[in-house]
């Protein structure tokens, strides 16, 4: 009887961590052999039986400057999984997102001259900044999976291995959300107005983001007296996240897990999110949504003068023009917030929402294949030529 094929996976941050859990159903459906999960990730990928290596939380980090106080607890955690890979000895180690932790592993594997297969899933946004990592890449890591269809051609110039699989956002089930449920469960009336908030799955973020939001809140129940606000939080934030929405002026409903946030979506009228993937979500389902942020000044600086995009939601840069709209640092102020926010209750959602669906064609969308199940045929062949 042949032994079970070892994957070793590594996600850095819970957008990486969604990918990871829908990595390894896929490798359980398309691997004939058995297969055993190792390394490091979030709840997701938990609830599908990794044991993480440690907590992820410890790497989610975001902003130039933020970043600086985490670094010698962040050099250890590299270390410490280095290690744990020369132990384990996988069949194949996938790194998953999260570039700046992902790309020490990689240039750990062959400073130590470990002979295993390694590939990173989602490419660096090289398209976004820095360009001349493409060629870099090459040095160190093994292949590429890519999300994006316009990735291919800033590594192919350089021989750099890659496959495009297409991004598992629209394979989540983020369009299929049972509002219905979701207003039973809470004891929701009918003239209650649902928004949904997002404030990140990064401290900071929540940190930044959530004093602003709540003043959002206050002044958006002024036109919706019957507001209430849905919360969909990660593990990593979720005690912060608690405690400092205990004292905002309407009901604020907490939950977690994909389920109850696409049930969360499906109900709600309006959303309002620091950038991310969930933008993704939230248009999958239909929903009117505001994407707000901020970091701090010296992080916005260095970022204006990194940054070769014009947009930051990915919508946004697929489609060449705003149609969700981009409220940052200076304009990420409660009043600028409200006035877009009442806009598309108003006039405009529909309409953003009908663009929006035509861009997410563009990402795999009804295709056979699910961008999840192509990744792991693409890791299953980097097995078998090992």
């Amino acid at each position: 009887m042949p032994r079970p094929i070892k994957v070793y996976l590594i996600a850095g941050e819970p957008s990486g961590d969604l990918l990871g859990s829908r990595l390894m159903r896929a490798l359980r459906k398309t691997q004939k052999e058995s297969v055993e999960f190792y390394g490091v990730g979030g709840e997701t990928m938990q609830s599908e039986g990794l044991k993480s290596l440690f907590d992820i939380s410890d790497l989610s980090v975001m902003g130039f400057l933020e970043v600086l106080p985490s670094i010698p607890r962040i050099l250890k955690r590299i270390k410490q999984t280095l290690d744990d890979i020369q132990k384990v000895q996988p069949d194949i180690v996938v790194t998953i997102d999260s570039w700046s932790f992902s790309i020490k592993i990689h240039q750990g594997l062959k400073k130590r001259h470990v002979s295993i297969p390694h590939i990173h899933y989602v490419a660096p946004q090289v398209w976004a900044w820095k360009a001349k990592r493409a060629e870099q890449i090459k040095k160190w890591v093994d292949h590429l999976m890519m999300l994006l269809p316009f990735e291919k051609k800033y590594f192919d110039p350089y021989g750099m291995p890659s496959t495009y699989v297409g991004h598992p956002v629209i394979e989540g089930g983020a369009d299929k959300g049972d509002k219905n449920y979701f207003r039973e469960k809470y004891g929701l009336l009918n003239n209650d107005f649902i928004m949904t908030v997002l404030p990140g799955s990064r401290k900071n973020e929540v940190q930044y983001l959530l004093p602003i939001f709540e003043q959002v809140v206050a002044l958006m129940k002024r036109t919706h007296p019957h507001l209430v606000v849905v919360i969909p939080t990660v593990q990593t934030v979720e005690r912060r996240v608690r405690e400092m929405t205990e004292n905002w002026p309407v009901q604020v409903i907490i939950v977690s897990g994909e389920k109850e946030r696409y049930d969360a979506f499906a109900a709600s009228s309006i959303a309002l999110a620091a950038s991310g993937t969930v933008s993704l979500e939230l248009s999958m389902a239909g929903v009117p949504h505001v994407i707000a942020y901020h970091v701090s000044k010296v992080s916005a600086w260095l970022a204006r003068r990194l940054l070769k995009i014009k947009y930051v939601n990915l919508i946004n840069i697929l489609a060449n023009e705003e149609i969700i709209p981009e409220l940052l640092q200076e304009s990420c102020n409660p009043n600028q917030i409200v006035c877009k926010l009442e806009e598309l209750i108003n006039v405009s959602g529909a309409s953003e929402m009908n663009k929006a669906e035509h861009i997410l064609s563009k990402l795999g969308k009804n295709e056979a294949l699910t961008p999840s199940e192509k990744a792991s045929l693409c890791v299953c062949s980097l097995i078998k030529k090992k």
